[in-house]
């Protein structure tokens, strides 16, 4: 997994989604809230791992993962900790940029992870581990994407990122166009489409996160099912649709 996409809108507002590409039998559960290290957080979670690739904090914060760093690795048959763990641990630190500083990343699998900040403005940021190196920067406003390196060869990003050029080229990026682009770009194309199925892996789920002046809501499509789930993050209340 994933696709991810992140637009920049007006003053500290953006709209993130992330279509999650896993094995058809790893199950998820729609987004709740949950309590972690004494802190409460919302975002789907994985069974199997009991962490998440995608969640929000009260904390004005958003953390996205990619399974893989710059290019594919050779995977080894155990680590000590599943990426999902990073992501809540990030979600709840205190200070993002000490804490990607000082965390203990040793013995874990290769990951690309996505963080969205709006406390005193909005600051977006790329975290990688290539399991030799932290490489972590602040991004540009502005709108990206973001492919699984485990998942698509550089030709194959290449040709997503033009995807997404010639969209942004011919539509107004908001979150209803950003979510056409994800379930549409590259339709039929089985392998690399934004929709994938390769049979033992396909894109299992859509998430979308809004902020949207002081709202934050996440939206969560199981294409599966095909239910849909909306929470907002400050009022502590979910609709189903």
């Amino acid at each position: 997994m994933c696709t991810v996409t992140l637009v920049p809108l007006r003053k500290n507002d953006f709209v993130l989604i992330s279509n999650r590409d896993e094995a058809p039998n790893r199950v998820s559960l729609p987004p709740e809230f949950d309590t972690y290290k004494g802190e409460e957080v919302l975002f789907p979670k994985d069974v199997q791992s009991g962490g998440t690739w995608i969640g929000v904090s009260k904390r004005k914060r958003l953390i996205c993962l990619l399974n893989g760093g710059f290019e594919i690795h050779q995977r080894k048959p155990e680590y000590r900790q599943s990426r999902g763990i990073v992501v809540k641990d990030l979600l709840t630190c205190d200070v993002l940029e000490e804490a990607v500083k000082t965390y203990n990343f040793k013995d874990i699998e290769p990951f690309t992870i996505i963080l969205v900040e709006w406390i005193k403005g909005l600051k977006c940021y790329e975290l990688v581990w290539d399991e030799k190196e932290v490489h972590f920067k602040t991004l540009p406003n502005e709108p990206q994407i973001w492919s699984s390196s485990t998942l698509y060869t550089k030709k194959m990003r290449d040709e997503r990122r033009y995807w997404f050029s010639n969209f942004k080229a011919q539509n107004e990026l908001n979150p209803e166009t950003l979510l056409k682009f994800h379930q549409e770009a590259g339709a039929g194309n089985q392998d690399y489409g934004v929709i994938m199925d390769r049979g033992f892996v396909k894109t299992t789920s859509i998430t979308r996160v809004e902020k949207n002046h002081e709202e934050v809501s996440m939206r969560y499509f199981n294409l599966d099912s095909k239910k849909e789930h909306h929470t907002f993050l400050e009022e502590v209340k979910t609709v189903h649709e």
